[in-house]
């Protein structure tokens, strides 16, 4: 791997950098006051060029690589992962259908997202989350059409999607028998609820969406009948790397805040970075982000040579997620009291981290993962 950045990937990230400072770290607390989606971040990231990175140049896009998708969504994270989620996940979205939909699907719906339309990725349900195979959401075929029925829940940006990537069983029980599916909003049978209220990452809106018998033409779903599963895990390895970048932006914050306060909140005459045990957290922080970072870039770098990055992806998201609810957590300690107060950036950074170690994956999930990877 070279660990040297290209002239474009470098003036892309500084972009990203300058507007984070000057757009999201201002509004970041209001924001998750207002558990609102920021549109107009949005329109002004859009308008930047700082979006659709991976989408082709053919269908209006930037055309880049999930390392340019990274070093930009790191960047955004840092300001506010809230923020950064909601503009970075119609990558989840766009990817299933650039590696896996057919030309007439890219040409309708790659276009509208670079645009400033959004999507959703829906796959999560009640039921299943980390277990994929276990979706029960099931699409029967019907002539021309499928008919979708189920429930899906914490579907990102569903309150905003224009269209939805749909997981749903067309088969047997088990990974065999899942397909995807482009499902448009207002299509009869699709209802979305209200935005669900959570700990953090408030500013990214998550939805239940509801499918009651909502007909879906054939011509809409995405690649064979049965190939759900292996979509789903072949975009795991594409969006891994992007949201360990949420936990590597968060504790690049967590870092910076602490250091700040640290170098400046005096307690028995001297500032608190002088006390060993606190100059020692800050020590540990500092080393785990550049490692959190450094497997972050290797599981982009391997996608973008053709490299198969299961692996990496998962240690990656795994140790990303794990150290940044580390670094939440002393952050909140060097602020002392001060860190449980609303005034300061601790306590929101600690409610953003906790959730890394969730979606996309367990943590738990991860180390299964990786373990399956070193029997190969």
């Amino acid at each position: 791997m070279d660990f040297l950045l290209s002239d474009e990937e470098r003036q892309l990230q500084q972009l990203a950098r300058t507007f984070t400072q000057r757009e999201i770290i201002p509004q970041a607390a209001e924001l998750d006051r207002q558990k609102a989606f920021p549109q107009a971040i949005y329109r002004q990231a859009l308008e930047l060029g700082l979006l659709n990175l991976t989408v082709p140049e053919q269908y209006g896009g930037a055309g880049l690589g999930c390392l340019a998708l990274t070093l930009v969504t790191e960047e955004l994270c840092r300001g506010c992962v809230g923020v950064g989620a909601a503009l970075s996940i119609n990558a989840l979205a766009a990817e299933a259908i650039i590696r896996h939909g057919s030309e007439d699907q890219k040409a309708w719906v790659l276009p509208r997202l670079v645009a400033g339309e959004l999507a959703s990725y829906a796959a999560t349900e009640p039921g299943a989350g980390s277990d994929v195979a276990g979706l029960q959401t099931r699409a029967v075929r019907q002539g021309d059409d499928y008919v979708l029925s189920g429930s899906k829940i914490w579907i990102s940006n569903a309150n905003h999607a224009s269209f939805f990537v749909v997981f749903a069983r067309t088969g047997e029980a088990g990974h065999r028998g899942l397909s995807a599916f482009i499902v448009e909003r207002g299509t009869p049978g699709l209802t979305v609820g209200e935005p669900l209220d959570k700990l953090g990452q408030r500013c990214a809106p998550t939805c239940e969406v509801f499918f009651d018998e909502c007909r879906v033409p054939a011509a809409q779903r995405i690649g064979e009948e049965g190939a759900g599963f292996r979509i789903a895990m072949d975009e795991f390895d594409h969006s891994r790397p992007m949201v360990a970048a949420f936990g590597v932006g968060v504790h690049a914050r967590c870092l910076e805040e602490s250091l700040n306060y640290a170098q400046t909140r005096q307690t028995m005459g001297q500032p608190i970075i002088q006390h060993q045990l606190i100059a020692a957290k800050l020590a540990e922080m500092s080393t785990t982000l550049e490692a959190a970072r450094l497997l972050t870039y290797r599981a982009a770098w391997l996608v973008d040579h053709g490299r198969r990055n299961t692996l990496a992806a998962s240690q990656a998201k795994l140790f990303a997620a794990e150290s940044v609810m580390q670094a939440a957590t002393e952050t909140v300690q060097i602020f002392g009291g001060m860190g449980y107060s609303a005034e300061y950036p601790a306590e929101k950074l600690f409610r953003d981290a906790k959730v890394l170690q969730i979606y996309e994956g367990t943590s738990e999930i991860q180390k299964l993962v990786i373990a399956r990877e070193l029997q190969r």
